[in-house]
Order: C-alpha cells, then structure tokens, then sequence
C-alpha cells in the first residue's frame, strides 16, 4: 500500500502537539522584549486602537505602555507595533536552545527503497522517500536544510501551511531526482514557525554546521538573523517568497522573487513592442501600490508616454477623449484593489463594445477572474508541457490532488531545490518545471532571479 505523505505529515505532527489557548493561536511573529514576550503586529487599514485591544484582548493601556509614541499620534497603517501576549514569561535558562524546532533529516530512496519499522516520535512524519538506507554508503554527502513555517503547533493548520507541506513534498522529489552514484543529499528540515526566536535559536545552535546550502524562511523578521549566519559561515541561502531584503548588504543570498522595478521594466520593454496607446486611470486612494508607483515611474524612464485618465471619467462613460481609437488601448488601473477593478470592468467592457481596442494590464490575483477584457501581467511562472514523469513519481508517493492551483507549491518546491544544487555546482541558470531561472548579483551582494516573462491573454 503506497504511504500518503501528504495525510501523514499533516497527522503525525498533530499529534505531538499539546492543547493551546485561543491567544497562542495568533498568527503574528513572536518576539521578546525587555524580558516580556510580545508580539509584533503590522496595523491593518482602517483600524483602531480600541479594536486591536478588543482582537488581543488586552487593555488599551498595556499596548500603548509598550508602544508610547501611539499616546500622541494614534496607529498608523503598514506601522509594527508589539502587543503583549498575556503568558508568563519563560526564563531563557530553563528552555532548550531548540525545544520548538522540528527538524529531522530526510534523505530520497534508492530506486528500491528501504523500510523503517518506527520514526521519531518527535520528527516530521515522512514516507519511503525521506529514509535513510540500511546499507553503508561511500558517496558523497551534500546536506541541505529546508526551514517553512509548517505550523507544527497550531491545532487548527491554515491553507498557507498546506501549501508549506506541499513545497516540502516537491523539495523531497527534488532530493529523488537530484542522487546519483557519486553524491547523496540529505535533507534537513525545521519548522521556522512565524517567530524570530525559532530561527535565532536554529543559528546558535550546531544543527545547520554541517549544512552547504539553505532552502525556505518566509518572514523577514527571521530573514536578517539567518542573513548573517548564513555570511558568517559562506552558506548560500534560497530565498522562495521574499523580496524586499536589502541585496547588496547580503552577498549569501539567492531571492527568487522578482522585485518591482524588474517587473516594470519587462513590462515596459513589451510596451515598446507594441503600437499601442496607454492610458492610466487615476484611483486617488490610500491604497496606491508600490508596484504601480514603480511602473508608472519606468514608463516615465522608458519614455513611453500615457494619457492620464480619473476613475470619475471612466465610470461615467466618458472616456473617449483619452483613447486612441486607431491602436490598442492599454489600461493600466491606478489601484491593487479588485474591488475598484471590479467596478471598473464593465465600463471598460462598454469601451469594447463601442469598437475600441482594450487590453488591462492586470495584477496576478486578477487572472482567477473572469475579466472578459484581454490582460496582460508579469510572471515568475512559465508553462511546461514536459512534466509527465514528475506527475507519475508525485502519484507514486503522494495524492494526485494539490492544495495550491497557480502557482503550483510542489513544483515550486522541486524547481527551487534543483536551482539551489545547481548554484552549489556552478551553474547559474536553471529551467525547471515551472520556474525558469537566472541568477544576477545585485551590485557585489547577492543575487537576484531575472527571469521574470510578460504573460498576455
């Protein structure tokens, strides 16, 4: 009977869990101040002081003894501030250096993998891809770590824990497809959790000594405290979500995201291509995003000129004047907000229908949607139709069914650690499954991922 890993992974950590409060459960990055345990909480849109107090149930008072400046001027959106969590304070001395980190170390199969009668009972569940052989082995031995915030200590795991869980999944066939006959790969992995304290622990410990290379970490609070250990012991660390970390300053790094600026400048390198006219609606709002700010900016640098248009203009029907009715018009919507696009869309449609040429350029999460306008967007993601013997090994061992739909986290999972091994072997561009991949050094720090394609639909 084939092992469900997906099933095993997800129960096996739950079961070495013991019951938490409502309060352990919320979701914010875990730190200690002045010997009191805090959290570090991003203020979201349109909220105040008293409501915060009301979701941490805690008094107004405590959040503003730990947040002065908030007795003056209020909250500020986007701001951090720390809300005490209401648990006892743990004396550091009584704690193990690595009590909360999960880790255990996985290797893939040989091509007739061996059985183990028993794991670990405080280890990541895993199936025949992630045991060790039971005969000696005399080839080279590369150790990597995977560090994910799988959440092994709430009881209620969320759908972002789910794709963590299927990342690991695509990192272990990675690690299958990666051995040979004169190198074996071991892999590490460690529950990061969302607290800067896990990996600070993870860093003064011995667990990554032996470690060539790093795969994970998603919040940049943990990012900089692993940075630094990562130069301090010439360990290249892959970056999967990131991209707001200071490059230069951190020569060790490998970030697979995009940055806004390469985004804008593919796009605005497309729009050279086309005879098109561009028009920009003016959302006046809070919500401007930096990433529209930057392609506005580029169009400027570029020199690709646009005709300015006010979202009043464009929902009362009275656009005509800003197009151009002898090329394709490309709207770019001065907003992230959907609900502005939404409300836009069939104004936009209307424009079609009275015979001119429209083509939005669309964040991401609009795709989902059926626009019924022609779109275009940057990606990180390329498809490729050779992935048949992926699909068969993912069946072998795991579910045919994924949590995550575009971009796909397995496959992210498998491109990424094949990129990462290819680093460690020199090379400094890889095409994946779903990823395509080129390293470029921002300045002398690290590096940044180049590939970065302009979809059109």
């Amino acid at each position: 009977m084939r092992n469900n890993a997906f099933i095993v992974l997800a129960l096996a950590l739950i079961a070495c869990l013991s019951p938490l409060k409502a309060q352990e459960l919320l979701n914010y990055p875990l730190d200690t101040v002045n010997g009191e345990e805090v959290y570090r909480y991003e203020v979201e849109r349109s909220i105040g002081l008293y409501r915060v107090g009301v979701n941490f149930d805690v008094p107004q008072s405590e959040i503003i003894r730990l947040n002065p400046q908030l007795r003056e001027r209020g909250l500020h959106y986007g701001e951090i501030i720390l809300i005490p969590t209401k648990r006892p304070v743990i004396i550091q001395s009584e704690v193990k250096v690595l009590e909360t980190i999960v880790t255990e170390t996985v290797v893939a199969p040989e091509p007739q993998p061996a059985m183990v009668d028993s794991l670990a009972i405080d280890s990541l569940a895993t199936d025949s891809l992630a045991v060790d052989s039971i005969v000696p082995d005399t080839r080279r031995v590369v150790e990597l770590a995977l560090l994910l915030p799988f959440e092994s200590r709430q009881t209620k795991r969320s759908v972002n824990a789910e794709r963590m869980m299927e990342f690991y999944q695509g990192a272990l066939l990675a690690i299958h497809d990666l051995q040979n006959d004169s190198t074996l790969y071991r892999l590490r992995v460690y529950d990061s959790e969302r607290s800067e304290r896990r990996v600070a622990a993870l860093c003064d410990s011995t667990e990554l000594d032996s470690v060539q290379a790093i795969l994970g970490l998603v919040y940049p609070i943990q990012i900089e405290r692993m940075a630094t250990w990562c130069e301090q012991h010439k360990v290249p660390l892959l970056l999967p979500f990131s991209d707001d970390l200071e490059l230069e300053h951190h020569p060790y790094i490998l970030q697979f995201n995009s940055t806004d600026e390469q985004e804008a400048d593919s796009l605005c390198a497309w729009l050279k291509t086309r005879d098109a006219h561009c028009v920009v609606v003016e959302v006046r709002d809070e919500d401007l995003s930096a990433s529209v700010r930057t392609l506005r900016k580029q169009m400027r640098v570029h020199g690709i000129p646009y005709t300015a248009l006010g979202l009043q203009d464009l929902m009362a029907d009275s656009a005509n004047y800003a197009l151009n009715p002898e090329k394709e018009n490309i709207i770019l919507l001065h907003s992230d907000r959907y609900q502005l696009v939404r409300m836009a869309i069939p104004h936009i449609a209307k424009l079609q229908e009275d015979g001119y040429r429209i083509r939005l350029i669309s964040q991401f999460s609009w795709t989902k949607e059926n626009l019924r306008v022609p779109t275009v967007y940057t990606s990180l993601f390329s498809s490729n139709a050779l992935r048949e013997e992926y699909d068969e090994l993912w069946k072998t061992y795991f579910s045919d069914e994924h949590v995550s739909e575009t971009p796909r986290y397995d496959l992210l999972g498998y491109d990424l650690m094949q990129a990462l091994v290819a680093w460690l072997q020199g090379e400094q561009q890889h095409i994946g499954l779903q990823s395509p991949i080129r390293w470029q050094q921002v300045k002398q720090g690290g590096y940044q991922n180049a590939c970065v394609e302009v979809v059109t639909y």
